[in-house]
Formats: structure tokens, sequence, C-alpha cells
């Protein structure tokens, strides 16, 4: 331990901070564009009618089945041949990232809003209120408690998954601290770091989704 050299993570601060900036910037759009897409197929999934159900639980089903590795590699290399023009690592793993989460947000909305009781639902219909006013005034509400510790779970994932992205040649928090480990020889002092960043986001994450169901009524 006497070796271990501090100063190379100050060193490499600027590199490694680009790295956690594109681990953010992923999870953040990974996070958004996944639950308005997700919402999307939970509505689809809950329809009544199956030629609506059917291509968003197939949909939900192929995307749950793949690793997100190969997703990445599909937008990468077999969507420029399908469009005729190169996508750019970076938008390839935007919308890869956004495809393949929405497929287990989808899962999560859906579960929320089946854990509110339909009988909720008809009496707000009795009520005069249309469909999409007991979606959102009576049934989101509800569902969002139950749905909140599973997105946050989520979330943690996604954190965990942006080191895919290096098979696209971009550079996240995992792939900056591999690349000075390389660099400069120093695979203890970047490995024991990425490992306490993630140890202290995820666990962070975890404990604010245990209180959050701590407080869930119920």
């Amino acid at each position: 331990m006497s070796d271990f050299d501090w100063g190379v993570i100050a060193r490499s601060s600027g590199f490694l901070a680009e790295g956690m900036a594109l681990s953010a910037l992923l999870v953040l759009v990974a996070t958004l564009g996944g639950l308005v897409v997700g919402f999307g197929l939970a509505l689809m999934r809950l329809s009544e009618h199956r030629l609506i159900s059917v291509p968003a639980a197939s949909y939900v089903t192929v995307m749950r089945s793949l690793p997100l590795v190969l997703v990445l590699f599909w937008f990468y290399f077999l969507m420029p041949l399908a469009i005729g023009r190169p996508v750019g690592s970076l938008t390839s793993a935007l919308i890869a990232f956004v495809l393949f989460e929405a497929a287990f947000y989808c899962e999560i909305i859906r579960a929320g809003i089946g854990s509110v009781r339909k009988g909720q639902s008809d009496a707000g219909l009795a009520t005069g209120l249309r469909r999409w006013q007991v979606l959102r005034l009576i049934v989101m509400p509800q569902a969002m408690r139950a749905m909140g510790p599973l997105i946050l779970n989520q979330i943690v994932i996604v954190f965990q998954d942006t080191s895919l992205v290096y098979v696209v040649s971009l550079h996240d928090f995992l792939t900056a601290a591999s690349v000075v480990a390389s660099r400069d020889g120093r695979a203890t002092e970047m490995y024991s770091l990425v490992a306490v960043v993630y140890l202290v986001i995820c666990l962070s994450i975890t404990k604010v989704a245990e209180f959050y169901r701590r407080r869930r009524p119920s």
C-alpha cells in the first residue's frame, strides 16, 4: 500500500469527470426516455384489444430476453446499414438504452397500475370522469407510490449498465478509469476508485428506495 499513488486520481480528474458526465447522461436519458416509452407500452399491454396488447407484449418479451450489449451492437452496426448513413456512437447508445430500458419500465408501470384496485377506477367513471382523467387523477398518483422504489432500483441497474458502452468506443466512468490504469500503470488506484464511487452511488440510491418503501402506506 505504500506504493499507492493518490496523485494519479487528481491528475486524471478531468478525464474521469468526463467519463462520469457521460455515465450520468446515459442514466438521465435512459430513465426519462424509458419511462415515457415504457408508459406507452404499459397502456398498450393493459388494453383489452389484442391487436394493441400483443405487439407491446412481444416487444417487452424480446427486449427483456436480449443482453443490452447485443442491443448496443445492433444499433451501432446495423442501423447505419438500414438507414444508409452513420448514426454515431453516442446517438446509437442513447437510442439503445432508451428502447432497452423501456421494456423494464413498462413492466414496473404496468405492475404499479395493476396494484390500484379496479373498484376505484369504476367509482371514478361512475362520477362522470373520462378514462384518461381516471388514469391521471386516481390511478397514477397511487401507482406512483408503488412504482417509486422499483424505479429507483432500475436506475441503479441502468447506472451499472453504462459500463457496457465501451463496446461502441464511448468512454464512460469505468472505461475512463481503465484507460488511465493502462496508460499510467496504476490499476490498483483506478479500480479502487471505481469500486468506491460505484458503491457510494448505488448504495445511496438503494437507501433512498428503502426509505421510500418504508414510508409507503401498506
